[in-house]
């Protein structure tokens, strides 16, 4: 036989084929990395299964906190970043980035109190910044006492849990003490890290979760998904209107719908002790992260998320956003 007309080896058939854009573009790989924010990782684990599912997407999502999140999507090395923190608009605009809101969520406060039944503690702000700068260290404390006349306190120490990683659920959680506690935002203020005068840390949302559940005493702030289906008790917390409030996805709601969506710039709403009776005082978005320059999957990946996975993002314990401010974020999705 002639050299050449002998058979090509199938690998090398596939790899010409390749080269000469034989290949259909569906046989191809797809992907989208993304890094952040804990407090929607669920979220994105979801979406990205429907993403696979529906367009042949692969998503590889980090849970490494707001912070590194940020990082990594400025330095260019994921292909979005995941932030419950909002990113300035300085910032934004120098490394051409596009943010937007993915889902609405509650910051709860967890608790590990000693014969205290699950939901029973009561706590307003000013107290449970108390209880962070070591301000108060008894359970039995009057000030705790006063808020819970019906119980009774156990002489336990506070064992308060914080992250140990730079995270946007930490800068809701802080940024809301600031709000409520003058002492507490001359001393120690708002951030993704902030200098805690007590207590142990613990990385991610599941990290504190964890601590909280094994350590007598303790008390903790994550997202409500992490109390909820690991059925840590949470304490009740004093609403900007003055009933306490227990943490349920109405009152998750009735915050959600205080948003001054028309004011917003770069989508950045504040749910922090949004007036209403039945308002949970910690609320917050999170928020994408992505270039301007942002190849097709991605956009791909988030317009499955926000139109297709709503219900999802419900069952999640997530509050949607608006269908309109969804729409808007599509619609003006950097060309």
């Amino acid at each position: 036989m002639n050299s050449f007309l002998r058979p090509i080896p199938l690998a090398s058939a596939l790899m010409v084929a390749f080269a000469a854009g034989l290949v259909a573009p569906a046989a191809r790989a797809q992907s989208v990395t993304g890094a952040g924010s804990s407090f929607a990782a669920p979220l994105y684990e979801v979406w990205g299964e429907q993403a696979k599912e529906k367009a042949g997407i692969a998503v590889n999502y980090q849970s490494v906190g707001s912070g590194a999140g940020l990082n990594q999507v400025v330095a260019g090395t994921v292909d979005f970043g995941a932030s419950d923190k909002p990113a300035s608009a300085s910032l934004l605009d120098a490394h051409r980035l596009y943010q937007f809101p993915t889902a609405l969520g509650a910051i709860v406060v967890i608790v590990n109190v000693p014969g205290i039944p699950p939901g029973a503690l009561r706590l307003d702000g000013p107290t449970l910044a108390a209880l962070y700068d070591g301000r108060i260290t008894e359970w039995n404390d009057p000030a705790i006492q006063a808020q819970n006349p019906d119980l009774t306190l156990p002489d336990a120490d506070v064992a308060p849990i914080h992250r140990a990683d730079a995270s946007g659920t930490s800068f809701v959680f802080t940024s809301y003490l600031s709000h409520v506690s003058s002492e507490w935002k001359t001393r120690i203020g708002a951030g993704t890290s902030v200098a805690w005068r007590d207590g142990a840390g613990a990385r991610g949302n599941d990290g504190v979760a964890a601590s909280v559940r094994e350590t007598i005493g303790g008390i903790g702030y994550v997202e409500f998904a992490y109390a909820n289906h690991n059925h840590i008790p949470m304490a009740q917390l004093k609403s900007h209107d003055g009933p306490y409030v227990m943490a349920t996805k109405e009152n998750f709601t009735a915050a959600a719908a205080q948003a001054d969506w028309a004011h917003a710039s770069n989508h950045v709403v504040d749910l922090l002790d949004s007036p209403g009776l039945n308002a949970w005082p910690i609320m917050s978005a999170t928020y994408a992260i992505v270039p301007n320059a942002a190849k097709p999957d991605i956009r791909r990946f988030f317009e499955i998320g926000l139109r297709d996975g709503e219900e999802a993002a419900r069952k999640l314990d997530y509050i949607t956003i608006p269908a309109a401010i969804r729409d808007e974020i599509l619609t003006n999705w950097p060309k």
